[in-house]
């Protein structure tokens, strides 16, 4: 719910999406708080890895480029939708208690030295000034099986700590849905109705 005290300004909201299938719930989610954000009033752009058949392998010639301080083309046009937004979404199964590979390297490609983040004497320091990001994951397992295995950080801190934080995003949350292969129809549209008003207090 948004604090009634501040002003409410719209939003350039970049989503990230990462699912194989177009079918799958993950879309759904995505259909879901884009309308959200949408009926808010926020400005809307979705980024479908899959879709797109964006190609995740940082390879070492950009590397080699990037040390040179060279931005190769196809990391800057990335890097321009990025720094269009000033608040991120990002939307993913969770695989192998991880972000899946795509998305992963889509981070290796983008978050680069310099651009989210730099080194000094004083450490490690985050450059990306969005106002705000938001990380939601859908996990086969139930919540009870992950804190069994003493796993339930594991599921979300490689992303909101381990790089959104990282990177200087300070206001940094996450959602994690549990069990969705097993969920009714009920409780999918329950999740839905809720992604959707996420989406509109945003």
């Amino acid at each position: 719910m948004r604090n009634p005290h501040l002003i409410w300004q719209p939003m350039k909201v970049l989503i990230v999406f990462t699912h194989p299938n177009p079918n799958s719930f993950n879309h759904a989610l995505l259909e879901s708080i884009s309308e959200g954000l949408k009926q808010a009033g926020h400005e809307v752009k979705i980024k479908d890895l899959y879709q797109e058949k964006f190609d995740p392998i940082l390879k070492a010639e950009d590397l080699a480029q990037l040390q040179q301080g060279i931005t190769p083309e196809k990391i800057a046009k990335e890097q321009d939708q990025l720094l269009w937004a000033d608040s991120l979404i990002f939307i993913y199964p969770l695989w192998w208690f991880d972000r899946p590979a795509m998305l992963k390297g889509w981070f290796d490609i983008v978050l680069t030295n310099g651009l989210a983040f730099e080194y000094s004497s004083e450490g490690v320091k985050g450059l990306l000034k969005h106002k705000k990001a938001l990380v939601i994951i859908t996990a086969g397992g139930s919540e009870q099986y992950f804190k069994d295995n003493d796993a339930l950080q594991l599921i979300h801190r490689p992303v909101t700590d381990g790089t959104l934080s990282f990177c200087g995003i300070n206001d940094v949350s996450h959602q994690i849905h549990y069990d969705i292969a097993s969920l009714s129809d009920a409780d999918r549209q329950e999740i839905l109705k809720q992604t959707r008003q996420t989406g509109i207090d945003f």
